[in-house]
């Protein structure tokens, strides 16, 4: 990631206080952050970077604790939703939420037994992300 001071910029601009910047490197898209203080940074994302877009909307998915408890659940086997409940002290509605949310990123698969779903992992490496995750979080 390429991080950009500003220029001096035209008077046009620099007048109304606003920020400007040289022009960013082909294939990359202009991305500010603004701080309270009133200083401006503009960072250079590449575009061509889908990998880093999907990793990023991965682990806005596994952003939410109880998602993480749930694939932690799952890594061990697949587990009805009734399980899922017990075992992490939530809600049946809750539980059924986070669960079509991480069906929607397809992390979690579904298979029905009559009136029942079975949910398990669609992805081994799921588990690893969240275990690592939890262990780091407790070494620091």
């Amino acid at each position: 990631m390429q991080v950009w001071d500003p220029a001096p910029g035209p008077p046009a601009l620099r007048d109304r206080g606003l920020p400007w910047l040289a022009r960013p490197p082909r294939g990359a898209r202009r991305v500010y952050l603004y701080k309270q203080m009133g200083m401006c940074l503009c960072v250079m994302v590449p575009t061509g970077t889908k990998a880093y877009e999907a990793a990023g909307e991965l682990l806005k998915v596994l952003s939410a604790p109880a998602r993480l408890a749930i694939v932690a659940e799952l890594s061990e086997r697949p587990r009805f939703v009734h399980e899922l409940v017990d075992r992490l002290g939530m809600s049946q509605p809750l539980v059924s939420q986070h669960l079509r949310v991480l069906r929607g990123a397809r992390l979690v698969g579904v298979e029905r037994h009559g009136r029942e779903a079975a949910y398990s992992l669609a992805d081994r490496h799921v588990a690893h992300i969240v275990a690592d995750a939890v262990q780091h979080s407790r070494e620091g």
